[in-house]
């Protein structure tokens, strides 16, 4: 008797992925299997194995119930009227965090207990995981794969070198290439450590590329070692390239690094991808430095809500500070003051309040814990104006994470040019805008905040919740500098500038286009 075709699609699917299944397994998903036509059985095949690599099985070995399990996590899909799956807010303080394991080649959940009050182990681990996210992702570059035998041209190909292996070597050898860490063991002296070792740089004649350079800043390295001074001689410096998001799931699978109750990351599923294709009119406003006390910006609100109150957005996110100048001991109480004016003031518009969702992310000046990051939300007996009046109020932490259909958005309301210039070796040049730099640096380290625990402090057991990798769809960046827009490495990234100073202007996000408009409101 000849084999079942199915069936013997089915076990080579899952030996190709390191599973075994039962017997009784392959007959439960032959009778599920048998009346679809090819392309349907793939998909269902390769959705089906994406949740089994999921569930952190104790064995290869998959039996009848495991599998049934996966099946009725793909049968729960969207449907198109949920919004509840349509759209969720992630808690970044419950994000999942994954570590990579060198000897598996894989991403694995980190099980590590998380407390705001970490040890000493979980400080080391913040450098460590980032270096090793950074490395396995470069290493995987067209540009440092090693040579493929017979090919025509191999000029363009690099061997990047650890700093114990470039330490190791005898005589000078030029154009050695060094992924590591820039930082100042000794005062005045910058050295590149990385997981093997550590050495002294000259960097006085090195040649900076596109990019901001700080300390713990992450960096390709190119210049040849000095035996006689014990000192790598810098002649560039460069940052690792970034990574696509669709080439970082090709390689992990459609696990999902984000966060939310989907199983899988959202853009793999085909209902939310369709649902957000037909939605045209979906629209987000994006709104930075809403001082509440300012009767002047209020103004301005009452005109935005008037103008969309026929046609109300998908969702208003609001970034702070709430309250105009520095923190001191008024801040709460004109706060509370603000957030009930603009209660009042949304009463006027119902429509909004029923259809429209409105997302507040905190600003650094504030009233919370302090400005350690990722920040809490704000604190609900000051929002409570706007919590009780708007069933759709979102109270959001900084940073953010928010999923709308197929697309992960991260939200960041901090001042990061200004830090990043301020701490940079070497001022970023001319040739670029600084948001580019910006851009740059921030998908290339994979982080939002690139910088030393001194000028950028992190929760040492939460430094995954401000991670960018995978790359998001969309990263925003609500800081005070001037407003801009950039698309790089398949992510869309920008600024919607400061409310009040930039003339009330404030931008509109289109996803299903994946389009920005730039909106103002006239004087």
């Amino acid at each position: 008797m000849a084999p079942d075709p199915l069936r013997s699609k089915i076990m080579r699917t899952f030996k190709l992925h390191g599973l075994s299944l039962r017997s009784e397994g392959s007959t439960y998903l032959q009778s599920l299997l048998r009346e679809a036509d090819t392309s349907e059985a793939d998909e269902a095949l390769s959705r089906i194995i994406d949740v089994l690599s999921n569930l952190n099985l104790p064995s290869p070995v998959v039996d009848k119930t495991t599998l049934e399990s996966a099946v009725s996590e793909c049968n729960d899909d969207v449907q198109p009227e949920n919004s509840d799956k349509m759209f969720n807010v992630v808690d970044v303080f419950q994000t999942p965090r994954f570590k990579y394991n060198y000897e598996r080649k894989k991403l694995l959940p980190d099980t590590a207990p998380k407390s705001l009050f970490g040890c000493a182990a979980d400080k080391a681990r913040i450098t460590k995981d980032r270096y090793w996210l950074i490395m396995q992702r470069t290493q995987r570059h067209d540009l440092f794969t090693p040579p493929v035998p017979g090919a025509i041209s191999q000029s363009n190909k690099f061997v990047l070198q650890t700093v114990e292996q470039v330490l190791g070597q005898q005589g000078e050898h030029k154009h050695t290439i060094v992924l590591a860490m820039l930082v100042q063991i000794e005062e005045g002296k910058y050295f590149l450590e990385d997981s093997s070792s550590h050495m002294l740089c000259d960097l006085s004649a090195a040649k900076f590329h596109v990019g901001m350079f700080t300390e713990y800043t992450f960096v390709l390295a190119e210049g040849s070692y000095d035996d006689v001074n014990s000192v790598f001689r810098v002649t560039g410096v460069g940052l690792p390239p970034p990574e696509p998001p669709k080439i970082t799931r090709n390689y992990f699978g459609n696990t999902n690094f984000f966060g939310g109750p989907s199983p899988t990351c959202v853009s793999s599923v085909q209902v939310l991808r369709d649902i957000e294709r037909e939605k045209q009119d979906v629209m987000f406003v994006f709104v930075s430095d809403v001082w509440l006390d300012q009767q002047t910006v209020l103004n301005k609100l009452k005109t935005m809500f008037t103008g969309y109150s026929k046609h109300p957005p998908f969702a208003f996110v609001f970034f702070g500070n709430f309250v105009s100048g520095q923190s001191h001991k008024n801040t709460v109480s004109k706060m509370k003051a603000g957030f009930k004016a603009l209660a009042d003031m949304l009463s006027s518009y119902p429509t909004l309040c029923s259809d429209s969702y409105f997302l507040f992310v905190p600003g650094p000046q504030d009233p919370g814990p302090g400005p350690v990051l990722p920040r809490p939300p704000l604190p609900a007996s000051i929002v409570e104006p706007v919590t009780k009046k708007l069933a759709r109020a979102k109270m959001c932490s900084n940073p953010a994470r928010v999923q709308y259909c197929s697309q992960e958005i991260v939200l960041f309301r901090e001042n990061l040019i200004n830090k990043m210039c301020r701490h940079c070796i070497k001022f970023p040049q001319r040739s670029e805008e600084l948001h580019v730099h910006l851009a740059k640096t921030l998908l290339s380290q994979g982080h939002l905040a690139p910088l030393p625990l001194h000028a950028m402090p992190v929760y040492w057991s939460h430094d995954h919740a401000l991670r960018l990798y995978p790359i998001p769809d969309v990263l925003v960046i609500a800081d005070k500098y001037d407003a801009f827009s950039v698309s790089a490495t398949d992510c869309l990234m920008f600024n919607p500038g400061s409310f009040p100073k930039s003339n009330f202007s404030f931008k509109v996000y289109l996803p299903a286009q994946r389009k920005i408009e730039n909106c103002e409101i006239a004087t």
